[in-house]
């Protein structure tokens, strides 16, 4: 890649061409004209992906420029893990990277962290239409951008999209066992941390449902069509299971009770611990159902049950218990 010396010294020779192209980039520095967010990014990118540095990317996409925050492969590495986010991401930064210390337990590892931002009540699925209880400006089509758009874009530096892992918490967890399931030509890892792995079961529809209008006031009908479309159990990780044998998975869950990390003071403490108690519950059972399914299908997996609400500071925990597996899996030591 030219630096940016040699980039004007080729063109020289003429001196208003030269005015027109510093004309130009200030415009563009300034904000004006029509180049898209990510243009410049690529200029910085060398300094970063053989160093294990960190970079704050912004992806062309379907939906829009798509925000993705990278920890680069500490020397030079191909593999990557996709770290998913939870039902209320946020539009700024990806949960990964401010309630855990998933950056520092990966930063001396020769793999890259892929942590994209966004995707609130998503399911990191693509969904029929947009959302019309919130005026949603676009349609979401994450699985389409985590399966080809993006795995496509960090290909261009070296990242192989053949050697990817993908996990994350909650609706996370859910999102990465589908995907995994769907696209196993890129991924060779799977994690679920508190994750829902029969959203098929009785009820789960209608909780689904609530869930996405409490967080956000999407509409699930938006997503995967009224509840006998087909598409809600082509997202259901415990009706794919079957396409998951020979891939390494982790699956992890608390029992709901209160443990080591919960030590709530204030009332506010009080009712996101019950909330983190009911959640968790609902997932633990959910993923002995899922255990129960994988052992009558002969598929090996890692199960870890332990205390625990649902919440980041378990999940951070469990990324760390689950490291030596990804880093096997990904050949990523």
């Amino acid at each position: 890649m030219p630096n940016v010396r040699s980039f004007f010294a080729a063109r020289s020779a003429s001196w208003r061409r030269s005015i027109t192209i510093v004309g130009t980039a200030l415009m563009l520095a300034l904000g004006f004209g029509s180049q898209p967010a990510y243009a410049n990014q690529e200029t910085n990118l060398a300094r970063y992906t053989d160093a294990g540095g960190y970079q704050e990317l912004w992806v062309p996409s379907s939906m829009g420029d798509i925000k993705v925050q990278v920890r680069w492969a500490s020397r030079g590495g191909t593999a990557s893990l996709y770290l998913l986010d939870g039902l209320r991401a946020r539009n700024d930064r990806n949960a990964w990277s401010f309630e855990t210390n998933a950056m520092d337990q990966f930063a001396r590892d020769n793999l890259t962290l892929v942590m994209p931002v966004g995707g609130q009540s998503s399911f990191y699925s693509d969904w029929y239409n947009k959302s019309n209880f919130n005026n949603q400006q676009g349609t979401y089509k994450w699985e389409t951008f985590l399966t080809s758009e993006l795995p496509t874009y960090l290909s261009r530096f070296g990242v192989d999209r053949t050697i990817s892992g993908i996990m994350g918490p909650s609706m996370g967890g859910t999102a990465a066992m589908t995907l995994a399931a769907y696209h196993r030509d890129q991924f060779r890892f799977a994690g679920s941390l508190s994750g829902y792995l029969n959203t098929s079961a009785i009820g789960m529809r209608e909780a689904i449902r609530v869930s996405m209008l409490d967080a956000g006031g999407f509409n699930s009908d938006a997503m995967w069509g009224f509840p006998w479309d087909e598409a809600w159990l082509r997202n259901d990780p415990f009706v794919s299971a079957s396409q998951m044998r020979g891939l390494s998975m982790y699956v992890s869950t608390g029992n709901g009770l209160p443990g080591q990390f919960d030590h709530p003071r204030t009332p506010v403490d009080y009712f996101n611990t019950a909330t983190g108690m009911g959640l968790e519950f609902l997932s633990f059972a959910q993923t002995m159902a899922y255990r129960i399914r994988m052992t009558t299908l002969g598929i090996d997996a890692t199960f870890r049950f332990n205390s625990g609400i649902h919440s980041w500071p378990y999940w951070s925990a469990e990324l760390w218990k689950a490291r030596p597996q990804i880093l096997t899996a990904l050949n990523a030591w």
